[in-house]
């Protein structure tokens, strides 16, 4: 028992919605109220307001975490990731159950909770950490360390309202993962920034918990999770589906989500986006440009993305991210390529379609996943939409020819091989099967 860290006993967590919310009234809608609702009792029937929908975020969730274990807690939207976690950092009581945490915790739920606006990064590192329960001599010696993991040297005595999202994103981490904390919650946080960024936050976090601290993980981004966590948990509906080695967890959620099909339509309501762009769908088109869930692995395919600009003179662009049945990145593809003409040009409102086009004998047998990045003004507001659409490769054999064996990796492109008779030695005449001429 001393060396738990977290212990967390048939948790759950109720949600009443639905309703009418009152409105401030005045004294005139009061006295009409009361006279309109005395109608109906006087004419023997009674008045029934709406019924309120239960829905249980958390239900019979029980699990232990060690001193220095780094777990990654993921599963669909909905899931009651982010209930744990604000049970956790005792923003939120539970309905039922318990959570025990032996140590003092440090979460990073939304990018800068915590922070206020008026005052400066320097003003906002103290702050932060004092209500982390952090002396001012710990900060103190840490805060050189914040500042430069932080990037935001030259702003740190600006109000933080003048930061972009990106210098937000990374003080906020970094004085998280900084202080002296014994249990770090950290939720999707790696969803912002820039690939050396997120590749420093990762880095960061494997410290802490090599350090012999306690880092809770919830992210959708499963590469992260793959290469951070040897224990992830997988909720859904509010429940521990399994709990076990990334190695099987990961897979198991994402066979669990594969019903997703090779085409998504966003409601309007629903769609990624911000202020300038949203996506209407992603979908992905065969050689023939059909629609497809499988497509041959020697043959070219498509993956098209749909969407609506909203500001007039936007410069929105997109990159796709390619992951495998494990959830590791196959590879990233940006469209600003020379052929396509749009990229970085201001556009007017309307829909658009971008295409990333698959090259034959580029990916092996299997299943694929594939991640939308959308961006405006040169990546300054970006979104994405994780695990759009998936789809399946088949192996046609085409590039097997005599060999039936089984190729390893995620790729397998089609490369040129040449054989050449080298000066001195036996030529070779291919037109008589490869024999040698003496």
């Amino acid at each position: 028992m001393n060396d738990m860290a977290i212990r967390v006993e048939r948790l759950g967590k109720m949600y009443r919605i639905g309703g009418v919310r009152e409105s401030y009234k005045t004294l005139r809608d009061s006295l009409v109220g009361v006279v309109t609702n005395s109608i109906p009792r006087l004419r023997g029937r009674q008045h029934t307001s709406c019924k309120l929908e239960i829905i249980w975020a958390l239900k019979d969730v029980s699990f232990d975490i060690k001193r220095g274990e780094i777990v990654g807690i993921i599963g669909p939207n909905g899931a009651g990731k982010s209930s744990l976690l604000k049970i956790l950092s005792h923003i939120t009581e539970p309905t039922e159950g318990r959570a025990v945490i032996r140590g003092r915790v440090g979460s990073l739920l939304e990018v800068g909770t915590g922070f206020h606006p008026e005052l400066t990064g320097r003003e906002n590192t103290y702050l932060n950490g004092a209500i982390l329960g952090m002396k001012k001599a710990e900060i103190d010696r840490k805060f050189d360390e914040i500042v430069a993991f932080a990037e935001v040297e030259k702003f740190i005595d600006t109000p933080i309202k003048h930061y972009s999202s990106g210098m937000y994103m990374r003080l906020a981490f970094a004085v998280a993962a900084h202080l002296e904390l014994e249990i770090l919650l950290v939720d999707e946080v790696l969803a912002v920034g820039d690939n050396v960024f997120q590749e420093k936050c990762l880095n960061k976090m494997g410290n802490v918990a090599r350090s012999g601290r306690t880092v809770l993980f919830v992210s959708h981004n499963m590469a992260a999770i793959n290469a951070l966590c040897n224990r992830v948990i997988l909720l859904e509906g509010g429940s521990v589906i399994k709990d076990g080695a990334a190695s099987e967890v990961v897979p198991t959620y994402l066979n669990r989500s594969s019903t997703m099909a090779s085409r998504r339509v966003w409601a309007e309501k629903e769609r990624p986006g911000n202020s300038v762009v949203r996506l209407v769908s992603v979908s992905l088109r065969n050689a023939a440009g059909a629609p497809a869930e499988e497509i041959n692995i020697s043959e070219n395919a498509a993956i098209e993305i749909e969407y609506e600009v909203i500001k007039e003179g936007a410069r929105v662009m997109f990159s796709l991210v390619l992951l495998d049945a494990n959830g590791n990145c196959v590879f990233g593809s940006l469209d600003n390529t020379e052929e396509n003409a749009y990229y970085g040009k201001p556009l007017q409102p309307g829909r658009y379609l971008s295409v990333c086009h698959l090259y034959g004998n580029l990916l092996n047998n299997g299943r694929y996943y594939v991640s939308i990045i959308g961006a405006s003004d040169y990546w300054t507001e970006n979104f994405r939409a994780d695990y759009a659409i998936s789809f399946e490769t088949i192996d046609d054999g085409k590039l097997k020819r005599d060999y039936w064996g089984n190729f390893g990796g995620v790729v397998r492109p089609k490369l040129c091989w040449t054989t050449t008779p080298l000066r001195g030695g036996p030529s070779a005449n291919p037109s008589l099967g490869g024999k040698v001429n003496s």
